[in-house]
């Protein structure tokens, strides 16, 4: 067993679990990207025992007690946690890494599906180029990039496909590497038969190819682990964060509403001690 628990996560809910676990002697490792919408609140006024304090002063301060502790941090997007029996195994993309319990604390999706993008799921579309480039070495692949890490990524694709094609509906600039088609228009839907074969963009323009990825700040929570239980759109879970499959926790914006740092590293540590003492 590589850990006693991995944190999916590095948003106040997941440092709070990590935290947490840590100071009962577990060896945790968080997996996460930064988050940029705390870093990017101007003003905070509910959080208890700060007046007002601006995002990232709040999250430096989160960071910096997490760094006190012996907590490994991973600057990475995961592929999916998959329930193997007594330990979970989470999937990197170049690499496995095992542990006993498991706490998905990623936040939310706050933006609106591509028609036909949850229809397509695993069927042609993907979320991480880096776990799933390598199968479409050789063939044409469309990146739908809406967020800074998708440069990165379409690069990494860029070096394996055939052709590459970069969905840009921000129309920001790009520093892509050579071959790498950019198209400045908004996609619209993705279409097929049984799995994802096109893509129509905003003004009618079809684009056909062998696989689609989305690059985008947090993936579908259904995404994450197979056979986790959905309700309007959230993880369900029970008053210790305990979802539906036996030693999988979750916590934060992914479990619901109110979208509140409080809330949410409330519930981290909730998830952080019910996962460091389970059996």
């Amino acid at each position: 067993m590589d850990y006693d628990l991995i944190v999916v996560g590095f948003g106040p809910a997941g440092i709070a679990a990590g935290l947490n676990a840590s100071i009962r002697k577990k060896k945790v490792l968080i997996i996460g990207k930064k988050s940029k919408a705390i870093e990017k609140s101007p003003s905070i006024k509910n959080y208890l025992g700060f007046k007002d304090l601006e995002g990232k002063d709040l999250y430096q301060r989160f960071i910096d007690h997490i760094k006190e502790y012996p907590v490994e941090i991973m600057d990475k997007k995961i592929k999916a946690v998959y329930a193997l029996g007594d330990y979970f195994s989470v999937d990197l993309g170049d690499k496995m890494l095992t542990s006993k319990t498991c706490i998905l604390a990623s936040g939310v999706d706050m933006g609106k599906s591509i028609e036909g993008e949850d229809k397509f799921f695993a069927k042609g579309i993907s979320y991480c180029a880096t776990c799933d480039a390598s199968l479409y070495k050789g063939k044409k692949v469309v990146l739908v990039g809406l967020n800074d890490e998708a440069i990165d990524e379409a690069n990494f694709i860029n070096k394996l496909a055939k052709e590459t094609i970069f969905i840009n509906p921000k129309n920001e600039d790009l520093k892509l590497d050579s071959g790498i088609k950019i198209i400045n228009k908004k996609p619209k839907e993705f279409i097929g038969d049984m799995k994802a074969s096109s893509l129509i963009l905003e003004d009618g323009e079809k684009i056909e190819a062998d696989g689609f990825f989305i690059i985008k700040n947090s993936s579908k929570p259904q995404s994450l682990a197979p056979s986790v239980k959905i309700e309007n759109g959230h993880i369900k879970v029970d008053s210790n964060m305990q979802t539906n499959i036996k030693g999988l926790f979750a916590c934060g914006d992914i479990v619901g509403r109110p979208y509140q740092i409080n809330k949410a590293v409330g519930q981290g540590q909730i998830a952080g001690l019910n996962a460091a003492s389970y059996k």
